[in-house]
């Protein structure tokens, strides 16, 4: 899994949070989302306490419909399933 800056690509990813719990979301940008989920005046209400956040999960979607679908899923999902998707994917560059 590959870490791509595609501006018209959608995707789902999952960081690990300064304490060790994970944030799931959909960008466009994956680079740029996890710099303003680090930066001080930015990223989720969520991650802002929680620095620094680390991604550790993303795969493509095809639209944002589909990428906020997935999104849905994977929030759904108890944290041992997420951990074994996390564990079983590719490096994250």
């Amino acid at each position: 899994m590959m870490m791509e800056n595609e501006e018209n690509s959608w995707h789902v990813y999952i960081v690990c949070c300064g304490d060790g719990t994970y944030y799931t979301g959909i960008a466009r940008n994956l680079a740029r989302r996890i710099r303003e989920h680090n930066s001080p005046r930015g990223g989720a209400r969520y991650t802002r306490s929680r620095r620094p956040v680390e991604l550790v999960y993303a795969e493509p979607a095809a639209s944002r419909s589909a990428a906020a679908k997935r999104e849905y899923q994977l929030k759904k999902m108890p944290l041992s399933r997420k951990k074994e998707l996390i564990g079983a994917a590719l490096p994250v560059i």
